[in-house]
Formats: C-alpha cells, sequence, structure tokens
C-alpha cells in the first residue's frame, strides 16, 4: 500500500522480475521457520463447541426415542436408571482466506527489527495455515490459491506464493462467498479512511475479518537525526530532511493516529484488530489470531495493541 510518510529502504521495487525472484527466495525459509512456530506453539485447534460429527467428547445427555443405539454410551448409562448419549463437538470444515501484503513497502528492515516486515508476514500467514490444516479447515488466498483441505495446505500455499503475479493493494475478494473468515496481514500504511473504504463492504458481507499490522519498530518511533534521505517505495519520490529529529514528533503523532483510527473502524464492524512489531516474537501475533478465530477474544493476550 502507498505509504504515508514511511521511511523505507532505497529499493523502489519497480524491476518485477528481481521482486519476483526475491520473494520466491523468501518463502522457503518462511515456510520452515512458521512450521517450527506451529509445531511449538500450538498443538492443535479449538472445536467451536456445538454439537455435531466430530471426534471430541462434549456432553452425556439422555436418550430420547428415535436416535442411533450406536450412539449410546452403556458405561455412563449403567451407572443410574437412565440412558445417555456421547456427544461430541462440532467440527464441521471451515473456510478462512489468508493474505498477506507483497507490496515494496513491505520489504523494509531497519536495524531494530530482526526481520523485514514482508518475511514476518509471510511467517504468519504460512504458521496459521498449517495450524487450520491439521484441524481439517479450509484454507485459501484470494487470488492465489482456492480453498483446499488437506494437510499440506501451508506447502501448497507456499508454492502457489512463489509463482503468484506481484500485486499490491487489498485483494480481490468477489470469489469468496458464504459464511467465511478473512485474515489480512500488512503494515496498512494508506489513511484509515482509504483502507476502511475497501473492508467495509466486505463485512458487510457477513465476512468477518482479522486485521494484522506488521510494523517496524523505526516506523514507530523515528529514531533518524541529522541530514537524512527518505524514499518512498511505491514511487520512488525523495525526501531530503536536514534535521530528521525535527520532524519526529508530527510523524509519530501522525503514524499513531492512522493506527488508531484504523483499529476503532475495524473494531466497530466487528473486525478484530491486532498491531505486531518485528522486534517481537512472531508467535505473539499467530496465538492472538489463532485465539479470535476459535472465538476466545479474552484469550488473545499478545506483546502487540488489540
Amino acid at each position: 500500500m502507498a505509504p504515508i510518510g514511511q521511511i523505507v529502504n532505497p529499493t523502489s521495487g519497480n524491476d518485477a522480475l528481481a521482486r519476483a525472484r526475491q520473494r520466491a527466495s523468501l518463502v522457503p525459509d518462511c515456510l520452515v521457520e512458521a512450521k517450527r512456530i506451529a509445531n511449538t506453539v500450538i498443538a492443535g485447534w479449538h472445536g467451536r463447541r456445538k454439537r455435531g460429527i466430530g471426534e471430541n467428547f462434549w456432553q452425556f445427555r439422555p436418550y430420547t426415542d428415535g436416535e442411533s443405539l450406536s450412539r449410546i454410551d452403556w458405561r455412563r448409562s449403567a451407572r443410574d436408571d437412565h440412558t445417555y448419549i456421547r456427544d461430541r463437538e462440532w467440527e464441521a470444515a471451515h473456510t478462512i482466506w489468508l493474505w498477506a501484503d507483497m507490496s515494496p513497502s513491505m520489504m523494509y528492515k531497519s536495524s531494530f527489527g530482526s526481520v523485514s516486515k514482508e518475511s514476518r508476514a509471510l511467517v504468519i500467514m504460512l504458521a496459521l495455515a498449517e495450524i487450520l490444516a491439521r484441524s481439517g479447515e479450509r484454507v485459501g488466498c484470494p487470488g492465489v490459491m482456492e480453498p483446499v483441505s488437506a494437510r499440506n495446505a501451508a506447502e501448497r500455499l507456499a508454492a502457489a506464493l512463489m509463482h503468484a503475479p506481484l500485486a499490491g493493494g487489498l485483494p480481490d475478494t468477489a470469489m469468496i462467498r458464504g459464511w467465511s473468515d478473512l485474515v489480512l496481514i500488512g503494515d496498512f500504511l494508506d489513511e484509515a479512511q482509504a483502507v476502511m473504504a475497501r473492508i467495509g463492504p466486505l463485512a458487510r458481507r457477513g465476512l468477518r475479518g482479522h486485521v494484522i499490522e506488521i510494523a517496524d519498530p523505526a516506523e514507530e518511533v523515528f529514531p533518524y537525526s541529522g541530514r537524512t534521505e527518505f524514499t518512498d517505495p511505491e514511487t520512488g519520490s525523495k525526501l531530503t530532511s536536514g534535521r530528521a529529529e525535527n520532524l519526529r514528533e508530527a510523524y509519530t503523532g501522525a503514524y499513531l493516529s492512522r493506527r488508531a483510527g484504523l483499529g476503532e473502524a475495524l473494531r466497530h464492524l466487528g473486525w478484530t484488530f491486532i498491531s505486531h512489531r518485528t522486534d517481537h516474537l512472531a508467535s505473539e501475533a499467530l496465538v492472538a489470531v489463532h485465539m479470535y478465530l476459535s472465538g476466545m477474544p479474552a484469550k488473545a493476550n499478545h506483546g502487540g495493541q488489540l
């Protein structure tokens, strides 16, 4: 997305072939890291606490005429004079669409961040795909991969990303039908009103959304001083400041105000908002969005802002 006063690397991103090769070389390492995080942080998916077809026990309830005798729990029934049915949790497959912004602004990495914003976004997306796939959920990526229900969904998504065309801005969601969740991961540096103009129609279509903002620490604290040249990765335009420290107060005020406005607008729509910095563990954002998708917002605690 086009940045607002963002500090960026001098790379303009105009060479599409070089950009595609860079992303293709980044994805395999991100997949390895994503699987490591998924293995160490989350052991499985939380059921949605409804009676239905599944493997996890939910409750015992009295048997009623007409129900299948095969569902009777004879051991439990033997304890008293009643006959009990053993209910399982509802675990019907659900479609969750994942998307990560791959625009040039996501390539930024300062000396304060451990990885680039693009790398962190890919790791979170692929780790989430791994977790969802283990639970039998259908995972898709708008414009990149149709929803699949397979244990290797993360690998398939990684392969699709390596060959996907370069595109900026929010994805085309016309293909999304029915009751689905949509997870959007990016830096969202446009004005909050511009972002909401794209997201608002999605919420009105009934999509449940979760937005993860990826930020480099330098974008929050503006650590620059003296003569500094800033370059916009989207347009290539440059701004030179003789005393960059004089811009700090105005810049940080605008940056944090944009974030607060976006978060408030998303929550007003019923969507969730997570702010995550690249100097924090990727698992923090992953656990938070996992809890939101599991219907447990009270447990969505992490090192960013909710």
